[in-house]
């Protein structure tokens, strides 16, 4: 699995963003608030139409437009780009080692804290 693609981690982003369907339409003028040029609406209904057939969409007929809804959290994803880099390295555990020493101490006690619950659930 790559990472998206610039258009498409903008459109992703409008979709978690979104907490509801969104149409191609509301993507679009969502993506062209702050843009010097902007989009066409079929390049955005292309791109978005790709997230779909790659599964991180699913889509609802809503009159002739589609609704379009993630179908995995931001979380999710960002889970899955981690889990691909640890199957790249020859070492995870200092992978893991070298992205705690890049993290700020509140983000440290966070993780600490998450992992405390994990192993309280007896899933360590």
């Amino acid at each position: 699995m790559r990472g998206f693609g610039e258009l498409e981690q903008s459109i992703m982003d409008v979709v978690w963003g979104a907490g509801e369907p969104v149409t191609v339409r509301s993507v679009l003028e969502r993506l062209n608030e702050h843009r010097p040029r902007p989009l066409a609406y079929n390049t955005v209904h292309t791109v978005t139409e790709i997230l779909h057939r790659k599964g991180w969409l699913t889509r609802a007929k809503d009159g002739r437009a589609f609704r379009y809804r993630a179908t995995k959290s931001r979380e999710e994803y960002a889970a899955s780009l981690i889990a691909q880099v640890w199957e790249t390295g020859a070492n995870p555990t200092a992978t893991l080692l070298r992205l705690i020493d890049e993290m700020k101490a509140d983000e440290v006690a966070e993780l600490r804290a998450a992992l405390d619950v994990h192993v309280e659930r007896g899933r360590a």
